[in-house]
């Protein structure tokens, strides 16, 4: 059994410092990730860092009429928040299809913003993996590939992110609040998590003394949204492909909408090729192939999962037609 060293600072501050300060230190929030990876192989910190007890757990309400969500909100919590649920339905539906209900209730917001890859090779120690091990090569490329990329991925790593949450907050235009040893700053979704590139072992832009704080959901749109998650069975799966989308349509017109895709690539994929496409356009199922058809034309399958081209297609249309349908009818979001 290996020795782990296990701190619990005071406060967040010092929970950056001791990180900063100490080799090998790493934050414990719900552990529901990084536990796992213990048990498995895949990471061997020397120190745990436990911030589960630190004041982050509240969702509250900004001024302009947004939320901000504290980075140890649990997701079973977050989704059954009377103001995610009125303002933000997307996100209560991207949270309510990941993972189990067990495992929502341990889970925190910072945590499913940074959980890692569930690529076989990844959490499989006896084969080379550049995630895990940089430099070692990529297991997928010629192996199992049924859940990989399609869209942005390198010759370096095909592994996809996770998260559902991630996806629906990747709409909304959130912003990830992050502590580091020079203050809080705030980072875009979009641009919290990268592309693999020749560096598949990083994640996210954070640095390894950067601590997620929360994270900034901007006033409700008037729009219609959804989530719809596509996998290989009803519970405690992952996205073969998921679609988080929010639209307006007024006077017979697309006149805002946002477009975001999981299971697809190496982080939740904003489709701003489809949304330029649907923007001034009639609704209509033509109109919405046309967009999903736009944002696809880059995409590279491999062997084993060419249907996910197909089949986001369908679903970004089948998604689209239920926000129309839903205006026609004076729907809600």
């Amino acid at each position: 059994m290996r020795a782990l060293r296990y701190e619990r600072p005071a406060d967040p501050q010092a929970a950056v410092a001791l990180v900063h300060d100490t080799a090998g230190a790493v934050f414990l929030a719900g552990g529901t990730n990084l536990v796992d990876h213990l048990k498995i192989g895949v990471a061997d910190p020397d120190v745990l860092v436990d911030i589960s007890h630190l004041p982050l757990d509240t969702v509250e309400e900004t001024t302009e009429g947004g939320l901000v969500v504290g980075a140890n909100v649990r997701n079973s919590d977050l989704a059954a928040h009377p103001l995610v649920r009125r303002r933000y339905p997307m996100l209560a539906r991207a949270l309510l299809s990941g993972a189990s209900p067990q495992l929502r209730n341990a889970a925190t917001t910072g945590g499913n913003l940074l959980q890692r890859t569930r690529c076989p090779y990844f959490r499989d120690t006896s084969t080379p993996c550049n995630k895990r091990e940089p430099g070692s090569g990529c297991s997928a490329l010629g192996g199992y590939t049924r859940y990989h990329a399609i869209l942005g991925a390198s010759d370096h790593c095909v592994a996809t992110h996770p998260s559902d949450m991630a996806v629906a907050m990747l709409a909304l235009d959130a912003e990830v609040l992050v502590l580091g040893p020079d203050g809080e700053r705030a980072i875009a979704v979009e641009d919290f998590h990268r592309l693999p590139g020749d560096e598949p072992d990083r994640d996210t832009v954070l640095a390894r003394d950067d601590l997620v704080i929360g994270v900034r959901i901007p006033p409700p749109r008037t729009a219609l949204s959804t989530y719809r998650k596509v996998r290989d069975r009803a519970s405690y799966a992952f996205a073969l492909v998921s679609v988080a989308a929010e639209t307006t349509i007024a006077d017979g017109t697309v006149t805002d909408c946002r477009l975001a895709f999981g299971g697809v690539a190496h982080r939740p994929w904003r489709a701003h090729r489809a949304e330029a496409v649907l923007l001034g356009r009639p609704p209509g199922d033509d109109v919405f192939a046309e967009a999903a058809d736009a944002e696809l034309a880059e995409a590279r399958p491999l062997d084993g999962n060419a249907y996910k081209i197909p089949l986001l297609r369908r679903t970004v249309v089948a998604v689209l037609r239920e926000l129309h349908e839903r205006a026609e009818r004076g729907g809600t979001a």
